[in-house]
């Protein structure tokens, strides 16, 4: 083949080529108005569907909170008379350690703190012949702890220190006796009584003798009388003798008149200290009486009060031997003291056994929790499960230390095993529930109708159709409905929305 035609046969080739190029391109970017509208329109949406679900529903509140233990009480003692002084701490209990009733508490000067449970706090040493409530919480105590005081009737007696003295020394500690003052009072007390008992033998014998010296004094009064009477009476006889004797001289008559005179003087002194010496007889008897009824009146209070001391030297418990708690067992929250610090001020917090949580909660969701309500009380990242009950919640908001925009509320904490104290944990608190398990669907499912009414799309064999619903309670996502018509099932399709394919 020659060149030339080699030339043309290769430039036809090419054009062909380049047509056919061309062509191609064309093909691919010129379209139909058609073509260009079905090509821009966008994709048909696609339903998306849920099945109706039967569950129930809770509408929760959450708060945070943080555990602690409850009722947290100081403890002191109170100072003991029986005592001269405070005392020091010699042992003390550990922290977070239980103490139940009967058991010694902490010591002081080498003596025990004895915990009973009681209202009424330490006031006073509890001696025999005291009474009053502490003394029936004592004796109440001791009866718990399976000693005999006798019956619980506030007295301290002879049972009341036998059943302390029993106790004591079940614990390994010596009962508290008489002091050296107390021993001492009764020794006064004694001498003081045997003085006055002889002052009251004295005045009783002086009592016996009185009406004797007072008969005495009567009689020497008589005799008395009698002797000046019979002087009178010579003394008369012989003045009128001379009167009748013709040779008296008026001298000797005079002398006669004079002597009568005489006489009749010294009867008349003789009758009154007669008289005097009777009724000084008479004062000195009485005087015997008071004198006896004062001294048996002095025996009588002695009496009284050496007896009363000698009840009080038995077995007794001083003041700072003995602590009233209202509640049993406690646990030791906080020790205030060291070993060698004098026994005064607040020694020790306790608080019970129960865990409580502090919370609060805003003012418009305080109205809806109520004591006796159940809390779940969780912590995800510490592993932590437990529950309760609302205890408490405040009256109004700014109090137990919360804002004025809070109101505090309180739960009781269930007993767990876990150690809660001082964790911030989560509270839920459902507050209203479904009465069982009921019809739901998430609410984005719910839809208006142009009456107002609420509705649900559902989906029947490929085709798509309204129902009018009632709904209910929502909670987590999901709402509770009700079909007006009750066509509504488990698990029939519903339409929370629509999806474009990209």
């Amino acid at each position: 083949m020659s060149r030339n035609r080699m030339v043309t046969l290769f430039l036809v080739l090419a054009l062909v080529i380049v047509v056919a190029a061309v062509s191609w391109i064309a093909g691919s970017t010129i379209m139909s108005p058609a073509e260009a509208a079905a090509r821009t329109a966008p994709p048909t949406p696609s339903p998306i569907l849920v099945p109706v679900e039967e569950r129930v529903l809770t509408s929760d509140v959450i708060a945070r909170g943080t555990a602690r233990f409850g009722s947290p009480l100081a403890i002191s003692v109170v100072p003991s008379p029986l005592k001269s002084e405070m005392g020091v701490i010699t042992s003390l209990p550990a922290p977070a350690a239980q103490t139940d009733e009967g058991d010694a508490l902490l010591g002081i000067s080498g003596r025990p703190v004895f915990v009973l449970q009681g209202e009424v706090p330490v006031f006073r040493d509890l001696v025999p012949g005291t009474s009053g409530d502490d003394v029936r919480q004592l004796e109440q105590g001791l009866q718990r702890l399976g000693y005999d005081p006798g019956p619980a009737d506030g007295i301290y007696d002879d049972h009341t220190s036998e059943a302390v003295s029993d106790w004591y020394v079940s614990e390994g500690w010596q009962p508290y006796g008489p002091t050296d003052e107390q021993l001492a009072v009764i020794r006064a007390l004694e001498h003081e009584l045997a003085e006055a008992a002889n002052r009251q033998l004295t005045a009783e014998d002086a009592v016996a003798a009185a009406p004797l010296l007072v008969d005495a004094a009567r009689a020497d009064a008589e005799s008395a009388n009698m002797s000046a009477d019979a002087q009178v009476a010579a003394r008369v006889a012989d003045r009128d003798s001379l009167r009748l004797d013709a040779n008296a001289t008026e001298a000797e008559i005079a002398a006669a008149e004079a002597n009568v005179a005489l006489a009749e003087a010294a009867a008349r002194a003789a009758r009154l200290a007669g008289e005097v010496a009777l009724q000084t007889a008479l004062d000195a008897q009485k005087a015997a009486e008071r004198d006896a009824l004062t001294a048996a009146g002095a025996v009588e209070r002695i009496s009284a009060d050496l007896e009363a001391a000698r009840l009080e030297v038995g077995v007794q418990v001083p003041a700072n031997e003995i602590v009233f708690l209202p509640i049993l067992p406690v646990r030791i929250d906080q020790v205030n003291v060291v070993i060698g610090d004098e026994a005064a001020g607040s020694l020790l917090t306790v608080t019970n056994n129960q865990l409580v949580i502090d919370s609060s909660l805003p003012l418009d969701e305080a109205p809806l929790v109520r004591p006796g309500m159940e809390v779940a009380i969780d912590e995800p990242d510490l592993g932590i499960d437990a529950s309760g009950v609302v205890g408490l919640v405040a009256d109004t908001p700014g109090t137990f230390g919360v804002d004025g925009f809070h109101i505090y509320f309180e739960v009781l904490v269930d007993e767990t095993p876990q150690s809660l104290a001082g964790f911030s944990l989560r509270l839920t608190i459902p507050v209203e529930s479904t009465d069982g398990a009921v019809m739901t669907v998430p609410i984005s499912a719910l839809s208006l109708a142009a009456d107002g009414t609420s509705r649900v799309l559902f989906e029947n064999n490929g085709a798509f159709e309204f129902v009018a619903v009632e709904p209910g309670l929502s909670a987590d996502g999901f709402v509770e409905v009700t079909a007006l018509d009750g066509s509504l099932t488990a698990g029939q399709m519903v339409v929370i929305g629509f999806e474009t394919a990209s």
